[in-house]
């Protein structure tokens, strides 16, 4: 019987030993915290968006990095093979809109319950607050021995034979899975240990950034709408002529800049390519109606409100907190009776309210990013099993790989369909 043993007890981490379990492997997994999933507790404000529902192509077309790779994991393990695991393991699931998939009792717990039931259930060892200092690996000789020499070593051909825990423990395996997640939300476990190791077996590290996470912005009339959340808007990310990203959604401001599903999905391209540039945020703040349409409402609200002062006619076109800003942001005089405004001024608003536009000058760090971009590249991973081109019996699974998409699920799908090929893998192939 192979002996897998699991560093990581995350999405990726616990898929990935239920999977090898499934194959009839010893599985231990080791996790530092002092219980498992303490990242899936907190995703989605605590609900866990586990996966989405939508079509295949509409899955790819949602990732951002390295797509192609995951194909063979995702048909392994794809969104519907998920749905089915967590109802069959006593996780009742819904579908809201965007095709999220939650449990229906809304508890992110209700998700790792039912992993941890699937792990007693298959005999894993769980080893709680039990960090891993090392991977050690052998070179293998010519007569297929080994001469026992740790992972930062490049000399090849290379073999796992363990890990090495922090307090001096040795634990012997066949194969080894990294899932050990990325380094966003230090606080969940995610310190960014596996890509130390990933780099001790002479793995290339893409560099990593913060993604999925909240803008910081050049203006100050911005953080004057602090706490202001916005639907049904359309935004537009630049770089010159260059256009990043186009999207429509929810949006929030804060007192830092911006915020909310739309602008983190929008991060993630920023991030990719723009990283710590400045570029131009132009948000639609009424992306249902043309210019024309919007000069007829604000001409049909004017007239009605014809003898009141500017500042006090736009109660019903914008929020309350918002109305002071553009108003100053329109040039036109608070106190100036509607009657008197100028078509050119009229110009001027409709401009504010389908053109606001803002300079991004960067984003909030790792402690607010809701995934990490960057990782162990996917060029040297095989991506039928998971399994180290360079080191045989190594796996990576989940977010210390080059792997991530938007928002809505698809990032805990990568660490399902990852964890359970890895998982499978090393317990069929593992030395």
């Amino acid at each position: 019987m192979k002996h897998v043993i699991v560093v990581g007890g995350g999405a990726a981490g616990m898929m990935a030993a239920v999977s090898a379990a499934g194959e009839g492997a010893r599985v231990t997994l080791l996790e530092q915290n002092e219980k498992t999933g303490k990242k899936i507790f907190i995703t989605g404000k605590g609900r866990c968006n586990l996966t989405n529902a939508c079509e295949k192509d509409a899955f790819f077309e949602h990732m951002i990095s390295n797509g192609k790779f995951l194909y063979s994991a995702f048909s392994k393990l794809d969104n519907r093979a998920v749905m089915s695991f967590f109802e069959n393991a006593g996780c009742r699931l819904k579908k809201e809109r965007g095709e999220r998939v939650f449990p229906v009792s809304d508890h992110a717990y209700d998700v790792t319950d039912a992993l941890g039931r699937q792990m007693e259930k298959k005999k894993v060892k769980v080893c709680l607050r039990s960090p891993v200092a090392e991977i050690l690996t052998e070179t293998v000789t010519a007569a297929g021995s080994g001469n026992g020499v740790m992972a930062g070593d490049r000399i090849k051909p290379r073999v796992v034979t363990g890990v090495r825990l922090t307090d001096g423990r040795v634990l012997r395996g066949d194969a080894v899975i990294l899932a050990t997640g990325g380094k966003s939300y230090a606080s969940t476990g995610s310190t960014g240990d596996g890509y130390r190791f990933a780099m001790e077996a002479g793995h290339t590290i893409k560099e990593i950034r913060p993604a999925l996470v909240p803008f910081t912005v050049l203006e100050s009339w911005c953080m004057e709408m602090q706490g202001l959340s916005l639907k049904n808007v359309a935004v537009l990310l630049k770089s010159g002529k260059k256009r990043i990203y186009e999207g429509f959604g929810e949006m929030l401001f804060t007192h830092f800049g911006v915020s909310g599903p739309l602008i983190l999905t929008a991060s993630s391209y920023y991030v990719k390519k723009y990283y710590g540039m400045p570029v131009e945020l132009h948000i639609d703040l009424k992306p249902a109606l043309s210019v024309e349409q919007l000069d007829g409402r604000l001409l049909r609200d004017f007239e009605e409100n014809k003898n009141r002062q500017f500042k006090n006619v736009l109660e019903g076109l914008l929020p309350a907190k918002m109305i002071p800003v553009i108003v100053k942001l329109s040039g036109i005089m608070p106190e100036k009776r509607v009657n008197e405004i100028t078509r050119q001024e009229r110009n001027a608003l409709i401009e504010c309210l389908k053109n606001l536009t803002m300079t991004v000058t960067g984003t909030r760090g790792f402690e607010e990013a809701i995934i990490t971009q960057g990782g162990v590249s996917v060029k040297e991973i095989n991506p039928s099993t998971m399994e180290s081109k360079l080191v045989k019996g190594l796996y990576f699974a989940g977010e210390v790989l080059d792997l991530d998409a938007m928002t809505g699920g698809f990032n805990l799908q990568i660490a399902w369909s990852t964890g359970y090929l890895a998982g499978i893998s090393a317990a069929a192939e593992g030395v």
